[in-house]
């Protein structure tokens, strides 16, 4: 972070800025280096190895519920929650579809005979999955709960697929439903499935990143970008990779003007900073910097 942005009374502050998909930024964890700043303050001390009091050296951590909002705003649409597998309390959701154990007891116990054998090859698998018992519902408002809710995967099951030998598997990241074979490797299928949709999240919200990152080259573009999207209405045109000469006095008149803070000075651009002028005052720059509008 700069040091306008860094956390009041550290040394330094490291930051995880992520890109929502409305282009604005949002802080989602941070780490501050204390230095000795709050030790001295508060005289706190350890004995070090030389049996002498010393200022102890301190940090502070922030990964809490932003990282949470990070995250469903990231890949979630208009149907609701959209969660990555791997975090996903529930992977997958089965819903038999079945008239009930006291309609039709004995379809329904060769239903949920199927079902359970095909359960226990998931949860063998470290697959978490739930079985939708509530037969009193009807199918499509249990499509409906569990889409919005963010499952990735959903398994439906009803007499014509037992038949068959499938399941029926619909994606929470959408595309056509899939017959899935109910057999031994019905686990190591699922699992397989759960991976390529993570991977897929994070390719989607990579080139997101790649696209709506912009290097331009003079400040009077930025701000013209900014003021665009501001005047429609529509969302914000995101990251702006730019040479910065640091300086406190600019940063707050960038903030003033455009609403843009600086965000970070990105770890992996600091080395194209040589020989490179401010793409605001034209003095040397400092640093390779992220401006954007942040929640």
């Amino acid at each position: 972070k700069s040091a306008s942005e860094r956390f009041a009374g550290a040394d330094e502050t490291y930051t995880i800025e992520a890109l929502m998909q409305n282009g604005w930024a949002l802080q989602s964890g941070t780490s501050h280096f204390l230095g000795q700043n709050f030790a001295r303050a508060f005289d706190v001390t350890f004995q070090n190895d030389q049996n002498r009091p010393e200022l102890v050296w301190a940090t502070s951590w922030g990964a809490s519920t932003r990282l949470l909002g990070a995250l469903v705003m990231s890949h979630s649409d208009d149907a609701g929650l959209v969660l990555p597998p791997a975090v996903a309390p529930t992977q997958a959701v089965v819903i038999p579809i079945s008239k009930g154990p006291t309609k039709a007891p004995e379809d329904h116990a060769a239903l949920m005979a199927f079902v359970d054998d095909n359960v226990r090859r998931l949860r063998a698998a470290g697959v978490r999955v739930h079985v939708d018992t509530r037969y009193a519902m009807k199918p499509g408002n249990k499509y409906y709960e569990w889409e919005r809710k963010g499952v990735p995967l959903r398994l439906e099951v009803g007499p014509r697929d037992m038949a068959a030998g499938t399941f029926v598997v619909a994606r929470r990241t959408g595309g056509a439903k899939t017959p899935l074979a109910a057999d031994d490797q019905s686990g190591a299928a699922v699992r397989a499935e759960l991976e390529q949709m993570q991977a897929g999240l994070l390719a989607a919200a990579e080139a997101r990143l790649a696209e709506q990152t912009r290097e331009i080259g003079s400040y009077s573009e930025m701000a013209t970008a900014l003021s665009e999207a501001q005047a429609d209405g529509a969302a914000a045109p995101g990251f702006f990779l730019v040479p910065w000469h640091d300086d406190a006095e600019a940063e707050e008149k960038v903030k003033k003007e455009t609403k843009a803070t600086i965000r970070c000075f990105p770890f992996t651009e600091q080395h194209r900073v040589e020989g490179k002028e401010c793409f605001m005052t034209g003095r040397p720059a400092t640093h390779m910097a992220i401006f954007a509008r942040a929640f």
